[in-house]
């Protein structure tokens, strides 16, 4: 036998140490092939590698054996056998991973100087194959603390926690109606482990679409999440309401639904309809439908629960109506100055407004008709809103009368070598102007408001009078003008002796003079009197009026004075 030195045994035992200290960890996956490292780097010139692992207890167990040029040599005879080789770089495969194999693995090298042994941990991790839910809640039941479902995540190593969520938020034991129980199972055999966790829950109304889940992380990184989870929430009613469904503006005719609303869950399918009076009860609907409503049925209806009458909700319905009379209507014929009384009665469901047209012209206020004209005449409608209803009414109102000239004048035409005559008359229907006389260029207004006025051009070679007549079925109407001529004759006698003594001259010359003079003293007169009538002169192109005798009488003094000035 051979025996160290002193100095021997203190190097290797500082070795041994150095390498102990320096433990090394390393991850495996369960079921899958791990290899693990032997630090020998630092050796030189390796004799012998050997690989063994603590079985604890204080005790290990050998693997296998490597000598310098010699093949492997496989010690193992318990559970390794057949699962671990060697690498060429002296790693240690290990195949077909389990639980059992998280212990200390030792790489034990021996060199030409020196022994080395390198520890290795070895930790062998598993992920859970999935999370799955059981024993799910049928339905929630609002305020009251129920089992909502179990989760489990099956075989990990490590152990890993669950998480519950709701609309993917975590929810805590220690919140308000949550309480979540968890436990963990380990298998005998292959020491895997399973974690359960159980959540019980007071669930709301607001729950009614939540969703709910279960999921976990595992050290490896990897997470595992449920299916979404929904649940019926189950209360009874609190709040009943009866909506009206119907066209607006609700009108008589039309058909009125009424729908009992219930918030319970499940939901109520039986409801009491009360209908003025009378009670109607309904089953598997919520509805009640009123056809052909007319303004009587305006008023209250409710709708209440058949379990519970004392649950109840109303609702007032107002049928809207607007009818209106006009009298007299239709076509409507009558003689100027004559009334007519006009009257309109509204029957309507609330405040109306009414508006008039003529002719389809906007009116400022309505027709008052105390004293017929022609312009009277037309088609008049009113209108009646309100709110979104409308109705309408109408006549056509004729009025009739035999004719009247309201004014015949005359006028000098813009070149002086013409008169105008212009005779203006009203009446209906409408009435045929005639003449005296004849004339050119014969204009006739647009028969408006029962008014025409009719025009003819002349040319008068003397004095005389002209008349306008107007007729039509009801009467006839005439009125004269006087119309003087547009030629006035000049006679100057020539005097074959122009050799009279001065003093005949100037005594013809003072007659002449004398009676120009008085000429003109009628002429004023003359032009006084047209002026106080508000009728002029053909050279002024002012009115006249040619139908009274003073007016002869004038114009007959004015020619004869002409002709005394000839003299």
């Amino acid at each position: 036998m051979h025996l160290l030195s002193t100095g021997s045994v203190v190097l290797f035992l500082a070795t041994v140490l150095h390498q102990v200290s320096s433990l090394v960890t390393v991850e495996g996956i369960y079921g899958q092939t791990l290899e693990i490292p032997c630090n020998n780097e630092a050796a030189e010139d390796v004799v012998i590698t050997k690989w063994k692992y603590d079985k604890g207890d204080g005790l290990s167990g050998d693997l296998l054996v490597k000598k310098k040029n010699k093949d492997v040599s496989i010690s193992a005879t318990d559970e390794y056998k057949g699962r671990i080789s060697l690498a060429t770089n002296s790693s240690l495969i290990l195949s077909a991973t389990k639980l059992s194999d998280q212990r200390t693995f030792t790489c034990m090298v021996v060199g030409s100087s020196d022994i080395g042994e390198y520890p290795v941990n070895v930790i062998i991790y598993k992920v859970p194959a999935g999370v799955e839910v059981s024993d799910m809640a049928q339905e929630l039941e609002i305020g009251k603390l129920t089992k909502l479902a179990t989760c489990v995540a099956k075989n990990s190593n490590p152990a890993v926690d669950i998480t519950w969520m709701k609309n993917n938020k975590p929810l805590t034991d220690s919140e308000k109606g949550v309480s979540i129980q968890a436990s963990v199972q380990v298998d005998p055999v292959s020491g895997l482990s399973s974690t359960s966790s159980t959540l019980e829950y007071s669930a709301t109304k607001e729950d009614t679409d939540a969703q709910f889940s279960c999921s976990t992380q595992h050290n490896m990184g990897v997470e595992l999440t449920s299916p979404p989870l929904t649940f019926t929430i189950t209360y009874s009613t609190e709040n009943i309401v009866l909506q009206v469904l119907a066209p607006n503006p609700l009108v008589e005719g039309a058909n009125v639904t009424l729908k009992c609303m219930a918030d319970g869950n499940p939901a109520p399918t039986s409801f009491n309809f009360h209908l003025k009076g009378d009670v109607i009860p309904v089953k598997n609907t919520d509805t009640y439908t009123l056809t052909a409503v007319s303004r009587d049925i305006t008023g209250e209806y409710r709708c209440s629960l058949i379990d519970n009458p004392a649950m109840m909700a109303s609702k007032n319905i107002t049928i809207n109506y607007l009818d209106i009379n006009l009298s007299p209507s239709g076509k409507i014929v009558k003689t100027a100055g004559e009334a007519l009384e006009l009257s309109l009665q509204i029957d309507a469901s609330g405040e109306s407004k009414v508006s008039w047209t003529k002719d389809n012209v906007k009116m400022d206020k309505e027709p008052m008709f105390n004293k017929l004209k022609y312009s009277d005449s037309g088609h008049y409608e009113s209108e009646v809103k309100m709110g979104a209803l409308t109705d309408k009414a109408s006549f056509d109102l004729v009025v009739e009368g035999a004719p009247v000239i309201k004014q015949l004048s005359k006028q000098r035409s813009e070149d002086g070598q013409h008169k105008v005559l212009i005779c203006e008359a009203e009446g209906s229907p409408k009435p045929s102007v005639s003449w005296s006389i004849n004339g050119t260029s014969l204009d006739e207004s647009a028969f408006i408001n029962g008014k025409v006025t009719h025009k003819i051009t002349v040319v008068p070679t003397a004095n005389l009078t002209v008349s306008c007549t107007v007729s039509n079925e009801f009467g006839v109407d005439t009125r004269d003008i006087y119309v003087s001529s547009l030629f006035e004759v000049v006679r100057v006698d020539k005097r074959a002796d122009q050799s009279e003594d001065a003093d005949k001259t100037k005594l013809v010359v003072g007659v002449v003079v004398g009676l120009l003079i008085a000429a003109m003293v009628i002429g004023l007169a003359y032009g006084i009197y047209q002026k106080k009538s508000k009728q002029g002169s053909w050279k002024t192109g002012e009115r006249e009026n040619g139908s009274s005798e003073e007016e002869k009488k004038l114009e007959e003094k004015v020619e004869e004075t002409s002709q005394k000035a000839e003299v």
